[in-house]
Formats: C-alpha cells, sequence, structure tokens
C-alpha cells in the first residue's frame, strides 16, 4: 500500500535513476546476463538495444531492488504511480495486461467461487478464470446491430445476474471495451458493493482517462476495486508492461502481491520496469495536455470523417442507451458498410497500398487509435487515405454478414474442467452440441467465440465460418484452419 507523504515529487523516475547509477558505478560483471552489459552482445542486438541500454539490462543487484519485494527503487516508482492515479495500490506487471488481470483474480477470487463476466470479455479473463478454478457465469453485452459490435453490460442485466446468483464474488468487467465505449460504472460499482461483491475491471484500453475531462471516468474513481491497465497500449511504456491498480477496503492487498509475485518472473527485464515508471513520469509532466490533444484530434478526424460520402464515425451523441452511454474519445471506429467492402478488405488497401496500419478490422468497421504521440500530420495522412478509399468504392451495395453474432452459450461445464479434461478432434461441422475443450477467438480484438466448457451451439459455428471467410485471423485452437475443434471427449 502506498505510503502516507504530505507531498510526493512526481517528476522522478526512481528505477530508471537506480539502473544509470549501476553502470556507472563500474563494478566488474561476473552475473547475469550473459551478455555482460553488452560486453558480448551480437551487432545487431547492440542496434536494436544501444550500448547504454545494455548496459543498463541488468537485473538483482540489491540496488534495483527486487519486484516481488520492492523495498527501494521499484516501490519508490509504484508509489508514485499509484499518487498519480489516486489509487491505494499500484504493481507493475511485465507480463501484460493478460499478466494484470491474472493476478486481480487470483487476488479476489478461490477455487469454486462464481464470477459474473461480459461474454465480450478478452481470452485473459478467461485464462484467469481457469487458473482460478472459478465458475463464470456469461452475460450478454449490448449488440449493436448497425455497427455488428458487443457494447457494454446493462445495469438491469447485472441486477439479474446478481439475483440468480447471489453466491457471486465479483463482476470482472470490461471498461472502455475495445472501441472506446463506456457504461456508467458508478452505478454498476453501488449496486456490486451493495451485495459486498468486487468490481474488478479489464481496464486495457484505458490508460490516459485520467488525463482529460473530455473522457470517461477512470475506474478506479467510479469505484472499481481493482483495475488492470495496458500501459503500453495508450500512453508511454514499452509493450508487455501494464499496471495493476487497486483501491478500497475490500482488496486483500497482500493477495494481490502474492499472486502478482507467483504469476511474474524472477528475473524481470530492467527495461521493461524502467518503461513504466518513465511513462508515469511523462504522463505527471505532460499528460493532461498530450492526452487533451489526442481528443482534440480524433474529434476532428470523426467530423472529417462523417463528411465522406459512404463512411460513418460514431461519436459520444450516439451512445444513449444503458450498455453505452459514455465513449473514449480518442478511438475513432469507421464504419465501412456503406462502401460495399469488409473491413479486413480495406485494412488490407490501407496497409499495403496507403502504409496506413490501423488496430484493428472486424467484418464492418476499421479501428483508429489516437493517442498521446500524435499531430495534426498523422491525422491528415489517415484522412486523405480514408478520402481515397471512399471514392474508389462508392455506390456498391451495402455489405452485410450472412450470420449474426451468436447468443452466450450454455456452460457445459467449468472451464478449467474443460481445459483439463481428455479431449478429441472432431470435424467442424459435427461439434455442435459437444463441449468445446480450446478457446476460439478472431485477433484482434482477442474475444472468445468459444472457450474451454462452452457447450457448442450451430449459431456459434455460423459466425465462425463467416468471420473465417472474410479473412479475419483465427486464435486459440489447435487446428487454426477450422478443419476440426478439439472437444471433451464423451465418456
Amino acid at each position: 500500500m502506498m505510503e502516507k507523504q504530505t507531498k510526493i515529487n512526481q517528476l522522478r523516475a526512481p528505477i530508471a535513476e537506480a539502473m544509470a547509477a549501476y553502470a556507472r558505478d563500474g563494478a566488474l560483471a561476473f552475473h547475469t546476463p550473459g551478455h555482460k552489459q553488452g560486453l558480448g552482445a551480437h551487432p545487431l542486438l547492440k542496434n536494436l538495444i544501444t550500448e547504454e541500454g545494455l548496459r543498463e539490462e541488468v537485473s538483482l543487484m540489491e540496488e534495483l531492488d527486487d519486484l516481488h519485494e520492492p523495498t527501494m527503487c521499484i516501490r519508490e516508482a509504484q508509489n508514485l504511480a499509484a499518487d498519480l492515479y489516486g489509487a491505494e495500490g499500484a504493481y507493475f506487471m511485465i507480463n501484460g495486461t493478460s499478466g494484470a488481470i491474472h493476478t486481480m483474480l487470483m487476488a479476489a477470487l478461490r477455487p469454486g467461487d462464481t464470477v459474473l463476466v461480459p461474454r465480450n470479455a478478452h481470452r485473459s479473463m478467461i485464462g484467469g478464470i481457469i487458473l482460478v478454478g472459478a465458475k463464470p457465469v456469461f452475460i450478454q453485452p449490448e449488440i449493436d446491430e448497425r455497427l455488428g459490435i458487443a457494447m457494454g453490460l446493462r445495469l438491469c442485466d447485472i441486477k439479474k445476474a446478481i439475483a440468480a446468483h447471489p453466491e457471486a464474488k465479483a463482476l470482472a468487467l470490461v471498461y472502455p471495451t475495445y472501441y472506446g465505449v463506456t457504461v456508467d460504472l458508478q452505478a454498476i460499482a453501488d449496486e456490486l458493493h451493495a451485495h459486498d461483491m468486487l468490481l474488478l475491471v479489464d481496464e486495457a484500453h484505458g490508460p490516459h482517462l485520467k488525463f482529460s475531462e473530455a473522457l470517461p471516468l477512470q475506474a478506479i474513481d467510479a469505484g472499481a476495486d481493482m483495475a488492470a491497465q495496458s500501459t503500453h497500449k495508450i500512453v508511454g511504456s514499452m509493450t508487455q508492461t501494464s499496471m495493476l491498480l487497486v483501491k478500497g477496503p475490500r482488496v486483500n492487498e497482500e493477495r494481490v502481491r502474492q499472486a502478482a509475485s507467483l504469476l511474474q518472473s524472477t528475473s524481470p527485464n530492467q527495461l521493461l520496469l524502467a518503461s513504466l515508471d518513465i511513462a508515469r513520469l511523462q504522463l505527471a509532466e505532460e499528460g493532461t495536455e498530450k492526452v487533451s490533444r489526442a481528443v482534440r484530434l480524433a474529434e476532428k478526424l470523426r467530423q472529417d470523417i462523417n463528411r465522406i460520402d459512404g463512411l460513418w464515425s460514431f461519436g459520444a451523441d450516439y451512445l444513449q442507451t444503458e450498455g453505452a452511454s459514455g465513449l473514449d474519445l480518442t478511438k475513432v471506429t469507421v464504419s465501412l458498410r456503406q462502401l460495399g467492402i469488409s473491413g479486413p478488405q480495406a485494412e488490407e488497401i490501407l496497409r499495403h497500398e496507403y502504409k496506413i496500419q490501423c488496430e484493428l478490422s472486424d467484418a464492418y468497421n476499421l479501428l483508429f487509435i489516437i493517442s498521446y504521440a500524435d499531430t495534426e500530420h498523422e491525422t491528415a495522412v489517415l484522412l486523405s487515405a480514408l478520402k481515397e478509399l471512399a471514392a474508389r468504392y462508392k455506390g456498391k451495395e451495402q455489405f452485410s454478414v450472412p450470420a449474426a453474432m451468436p447468443a452466450v452459450p450454455v456452460l457445459g461445464m467449468t472451464p478449467r474442467a474443460a481445459f483439463f479434461a481428455d479431449y478429441e478432434q472432431v470435424p467442424f461441422a459435427e461439434a455442435a452440441g459437444r463441449i468445446a475443450a480450446e478457446q476460439l477467438m478472431f485477433y484482434p480484438p482477442g474475444i472468445p467465440i468459444l472457450a474451454p466448457g462452452d457447450r457448442i451451439d450451430q449459431s456459434s459455428l455460423d459466425y465462425i465460418r463467416a468471420m473465417q471467410k472474410l479473412g479475419l485471423k483465427v486464435v486459440g485452437p489447435q487446428d487454426t484452419n477450422l478443419k476440426t475443434l478439439k472437444v471433451v471427449k464423451e465418456s
């Protein structure tokens, strides 16, 4: 837990400072890593990391602290992060937000506990449930038929799930969604806490929300007990680094520490830890200014896109329902349905003809993230490419997928039981009625269509085939060509 201090100096980077101090000290290295501070590094590695980076790429020396039991620079850096975000504790994670989500679930739940989960949760949520041995109760999110995407959970559906499962210990929620959609999280937190339940939030796409009043409340400020944030996805740390924020009397921080220690490497890369520390420093220095600029750029881009015949980008004014009442304005979703082409087709054209890479494509849409790093130049180049794309395909017949997003499947057994069960491969077309023994999703966004324990239905198979034909990348199953599916072996 963060120590009580009258004033905390945010304009420091304790981990980076400790690394530089060790490198300057000049001690002859008879310790790991094997490249010996760059002495034996291949020229390609030196060029990639830089000689100074390799000099500082060490760990486990006393002045560099211990991620598992921090008492010095790592502890100070985590305290600075907690202070900046208004949390009571912040944990640095070096195996991504997946690791933060696994930690969060393992800290909050015990084997056999019931947990409420939106069906559009990321694959890491299913992974955490398997690790814990919890029993998920999936809740169908609101579906927007025009966009063809899942939005947030309705409070009324959460209330129904609580009434049907009063034994549930927590709700593990996605906020914001990959597309930036948010809900009234404060109302959800109040409802859960009134039933002595925890609110655990996958806030992978929300580490910047704290830094603009034009954006929805960050999860911790809205009443979440824990929130896992992808610092690397939206703000300035290196890929694979994230934070887990905790706040409130319902969280057992010792359980959090133990779970984080269990799941993380005992040889954490100091460069990754330093990047988290420096990202926090950058937010403290200019987070409000940079994130506010990103919001302005994204809103201007959205307005300009909506002047292009055949394209549409929804804004906050479109979201007026219980399951979709707010928007992270820095996420710009572009609907292509009126152009008569699919998202994957448009993504390929932009990537190879215009050298523009979107964050993701789905059947009907492209998603673009405008971050603190972007300027008017980047958004202008993107807008020009979208104008040319629209002009090329304008006037074609509206594009539609011949399969609807499937409803929440029946749970045949717990995900953990299915994961460890004996299995067999069956022809894809014959899998209906069987219990899935593997995850199947399209990546990104990495939301499972099938998860271990699901009773497979025909609508799911039809939807999977339709998405596969569009060219979306299949992730998870042993047979990625989908000639077969792995199912629990019947006795």
